[in-house]
């Protein structure tokens, strides 16, 4: 049975983290990919469990010999996702999960056309403001600049081949679910 790679994208608030964490629950043959970064770790991150850390010239030895399936220089430091993994996993039939954002969703498509791009949407912009001043985690101005790329998100969506609304998570992850299912087949 054939693999298959799906992009998963969202605004910060949105709820894509905890609707993937429960479709690939459901899904037999499921892989979420590892990021590679050359930020240092934070707390207690481990080096293939939340990122592979690397160093600047490293990650730039990866980009020159086109290692990464997407890449950004983020406030300082690369982020990435390593190719090769991602491969062999489609390769062997599994269900293949990048959750990152937008930017990096398009250029995902450029090099893999068939890859799947699903954001997960909140219900409106009034609940994403709810959901982030609810976590409590970021500054008025985080929580803002979080607002402000939200609406370009949003817009974005309209070139994802389908768009879950976090509404009611039961309903979301069902149909998260679904989609996924409808192109690996179980």
């Amino acid at each position: 049975m054939a693999g298959a790679l799906f992009v998963i994208s969202g605004p910060a608030g949105a709820g894509k983290g905890t609707l993937l964490g429960r479709a690939v629950e459901q899904l037999p043959r499921s892989w979420v990919s590892i990021s590679a970064t050359t930020r240092a770790p934070r707390g207690s991150e481990q080096d293939g469990v939340e990122y592979f850390f690397l160093s600047r010239e490293e990650f730039e030895q990866r980009i020159a010999q086109d290692g990464f399936i997407e890449y950004a220089l983020v406030h300082g430091n690369y982020y990435g996702t390593p190719l090769e993994p991602i491969r062999e996993h489609v390769r062997q039939g599994d269900a293949v999960f990048l959750e990152i954002d937008v930017q990096g969703a398009f250029q995902v498509l450029d090099k893999i056309p068939d890859a799947k791009l699903i954001f997960i949407a909140p219900p409106s912009m009034e609940v994403l403001e709810q959901r982030l001043r609810g976590r409590a985690t970021d500054s008025e101005e985080q929580i803002t600049l979080r607002l402000a790329n939200a609406a370009g998100e949003l817009e974005a969506s309209k070139r994802y081949h389908h768009v879950v609304v976090n509404d009611e998570l039961e309903r979301a992850t069902q149909e998260l679910v679904q989609v996924i299912q409808s192109y690996v087949g179980y």
